[in-house]
């Protein structure tokens, strides 16, 4: 697997709201393939479903502050 940067929060607030679901879904599709993988065969790094799966979250947090007006 390709390996992954430090995303932060700021990474996320350039993009339009578009590109931010885009992306969201993307990441998720990224994480079910890298979870099944995992479970066939152990990957080499597991930490990164970690990464992805708390980038994830970052993207999906400012999806929702950007719903409440923020």
């Amino acid at each position: 697997m390709a390996k992954t940067k430090k995303v932060k929060a700021e990474d996320y607030r350039s993009l339009d709201d578009q590109s931010l679901a885009g992306k969201i879904q993307e990441e998720e599709l990224q994480l079910k393939k890298l979870h099944f993988s995992h479970s066939v065969n152990p990957i080499e790094n597991p930490l990164s479903m970690r990464t992805l799966r708390r980038n994830i979250a970052r993207m999906k947090t400012e999806q929702h502050r950007r719903a409440l007006g923020f």
